[in-house]
C-alpha cells in the first residue's frame, strides 16, 4: 500500500463559525484570521494505493460552481486536484473510487463536474465507483434547513443518476479493514448524520482521515466544536472517545482541513488530550 496526500484546493471560512461558542481571543492563538474574520482552510485529500484499487477519500469543492459561490469562499493558493494527482503519477481515470466521508459541497463538489457543452453534470471520475452509506445518502438528499446549503443536488443527484453510486453494508465496529473498500470506518453522527472517518492500517501505524470530526490542529480541545454541527453535544461526545482512543493507541491524524498542520499525534495531559506532535504527509508517508 502506498498513500499520497491529494491538495483539491484551498478556501477560507468564518472563524466564528469555525468554533462555535469558544471566543475569538482564544482560537485565534492557533488559526489566526484576517481582517474579515476568515481563517485558512484546506481541502487536503487522500489517494489510497492498494493493489490494483485506487481510492480518493474525499475531492475537494470542484470548479463547476459559480463565480458568485466561490466568493463566499476566498478561494487562496494554486492547488487543485488534477496537478495533485499528476505529481503522484496518477489520472483521473485511473481511480477506481472514490470514498465520500459525507456529502457537504466541501467534501464531494469534485466528484461531479459539467459536461463538454455544459448542458448537464457528468462524474469526473468516470470508471470509479462512488461510495457513502444510506443513512447518509437519505441524509443527503432531504436536507434538513440547517444543512440543505451545504447539500447541493448538483453534487449529489448525478451521482445516482450515473449508476456508479454504491453503499457500504458492512462496518466492524473495531475498525478493521473492511472488504467492500479496504479500510476501517468509524460512523459519527455529530457533524452530520453518519459522518464516516477511516482508519487506514499503514506501515504498522494507524491513519486516520479525520474530515470534519477534528477539522484542525485548533479543534482538539472538547469544547473547540464547529458552529456547523448539527448536534454539538453529540460532537463533543464523539471527541472525547475518539481522541483518548487516539492518544492510548497512537494513532496519525490526517487533518483534512488544517492549511498548515498536515498529521498530528495527540497526548494525556493534566487538560485533557492536546496535541502531541506534527508531522508532514513525506514525513510519515515514505
Amino acid at each position: 500500500m502506498k498513500l499520497h496526500p491529494i491538495k483539491a484546493g484551498n478556501f477560507k471560512l468564518d472563524g466564528g463559525a469555525m468554533f462555535g461558542v469558544v471566543p475569538k481571543t482564544l482560537w485565534q492563538k492557533t488559526n489566526p484570521a484576517d481582517q474579515n474574520n476568515l481563517i485558512d482552510i484546506a481541502a487536503r485529500c487522500l489517494l489510497v494505493e492498494d493493489g490494483d484499487r485506487l481510492t480518493l477519500i474525499d475531492a475537494g469543492m470542484g470548479d463547476k460552481q459559480s463565480e458568485k459561490f466561490f466568493g463566499y469562499y476566498s478561494l487562496w493558493g494554486d492547488d487543485n486536484l488534477d496537478k495533485s494527482l499528476q505529481k503522484a503519477g496518477f489520472h483521473r481515470d485511473d481511480i477506481t473510487d472514490v470514498f465520500i466521508t459525507h456529502l457537504h459541497f466541501d467534501h464531494c463538489g469534485g466528484v461531479v463536474q459539467w459536461n463538454k457543452n455544459r448542458t448537464g453534470y457528468e462524474l469526473a471520475f468516470k470508471n470509479a465507483k462512488i461510495w457513502t452509506n444510506k443513512e447518509h445518502w437519505r441524509w443527503a438528499v432531504e436536507p434538513n434547513a440547517r444543512e440543505k446549503a451545504s447539500f447541493l443536488k448538483e453534487n449529489i443527484l448525478p451521482i445516482e443518476e450515473s449508476g456508479h453510486l454504491n453503499f457500504i453494508n458492512r462496518i466492524d465496529p473495531t475498525f478493521q479493514k473492511n472488504s467492500e473498500i479496504g479500510f476501517g470506518v468509524l460512523f459519527v453522527n455529530g457533524h452530520t448524520e453518519k459522518q464516516m472517518i477511516p482508519h487506514i492500517e499503514y506501515k504498522g501505524k494507524t491513519i486516520v482521515f479525520m474530515a470534519d470530526l477534528l477539522p484542525t490542529a485548533g479543534h482538539i480541545p472538547l469544547p473547540y466544536v464547529m458552529g456547523y454541527d448539527t448536534r454539538p453535544l453529540l460532537t463533543l461526545d464523539e471527541k472525547r472517545l475518539f481522541l483518548d482512543n487516539a492518544a492510548d493507541n497512537g494513532w496519525y491524524l490526517f487533518l483534512e482541513h488544517d492549511a498548515h498542520n498536515e498529521i498530528i499525534t495527540v497526548k494525556h495531559t493534566e487538560k485533557g488530550v492536546r496535541l502531541d506532535k506534527v508531522f508532514t504527509c513525506k514525513e510519515i508517508f515514505n
